[in-house]
């Protein structure tokens, strides 16, 4: 494994020699328009240079126009978008990455997605998205939500394993078994949600205690938990000081006995919806 990341511009090296920062933004529920465009320059201007958006956000375009307004050179900047339910199956694929491109007004894209694993469809999305790959579009191409099941039946067909899985990740679900199985394929694992949307972990007076300790808060310690997990992490603000809070990282460690800790919070609690009951 390579060292943990101790500076935002530390990357992950995919397992087709791409490499993908450790920390980004996401801009999930951030609305479209000033909003995320303020998010998206804010965390541009602090140092970040990853993006997380999907055509579910409804706000892609608003990305774009942000980068291109922070005069950062496109080839600095790692941006993920993942294709929606609606548009799962070979063709819409290639049709909503198209799509996705252009409201993002970019030439190619750093990662693409699928976002949720949709019964029957996924393995033609995948096929899809191989040839986007192939092409040259996208750099690297992965799934999220996916478990461990849904990746062996899409490996059955698929010619090119996952660089990435993005999934719910935190304290409260550690995700252990797929974090080993991915970490067995070379599939780099990504949080979403690692703050679980600001519920109870944030609260929770071990947490709070870890963050004393470090002169640090709830927050710095879960995504420095996330980190020292090898697991990349898109924590979501549209604040200006939380961005920079978030990005505030890299100064600390936590030791084996916090990390510990940390890990026994587990109760397999999901704030998001589960990949194996999920009203597709």
């Amino acid at each position: 494994m390579e060292n943990v990341a101790m500076s935002l511009t530390a990357t992950t090296t995919l397992h087709n020699g791409v490499k993908m920062p450790w920390l980004g933004l996401g801009v999930y529920k951030a609305e479209a328009g000033t909003e995320v465009e303020q998010a998206v320059l804010s965390a541009l201007r602090y140092g970040y240079r990853s993006i997380d958006t999907a055509k579910l956000y409804a706000n892609e375009e608003s990305v774009g126009k942000a980068l291109k307004e922070s005069g950062v050179p496109r080839e600095e900047v790692f941006i993920t978008t993942k294709v929606w339910n609606t548009d799962q199956g070979y063709d819409p694929t290639l049709r909503a990455f198209e799509e996705s491109r252009v409201r993002l007004g970019l030439e190619y894209l750093d990662l693409y997605l699928i976002h949720w694993p949709v019964k029957g469809k996924y393995k033609d999305t995948w096929r899809a998205i191989e040839k986007l790959y192939h092409d040259g579009q996208v750099r690297a191409i992965g799934v999220s939500n996916f478990q461990i099941h849904h990746l062996e039946d899409l490996m059955q067909t698929a010619t090119i394993m996952p660089m990435v899985n993005q999934v719910e990740f935190h304290p409260r679900l550690t995700q252990v078994a797929l974090r080993e199985y991915c970490l067995q394929k070379s599939i780099q694992l990504e949080a979403w949600s690692p703050l679980m949307r600001g519920k109870e972990l944030l609260d929770h007076p071990m947490v709070f205690g870890i963050a004393n300790h470090h002169q640090k808060t709830p927050a710095q310690v879960l995504i420095r938990w996330d980190l020292q997990h090898y697991v990349a992490t898109i924590p979501k603000s549209v604040h200006d000081h939380r961005i920079k809070e978030n990005a505030e990282v890299f100064d600390f460690s936590l030791s084996q006995e916090e990390m510990s800790q940390l890990d026994q919070l587990n109760t397999n609690q999901r704030v998001g919806q589960d990949p194996d009951h999920f009203n597709f």
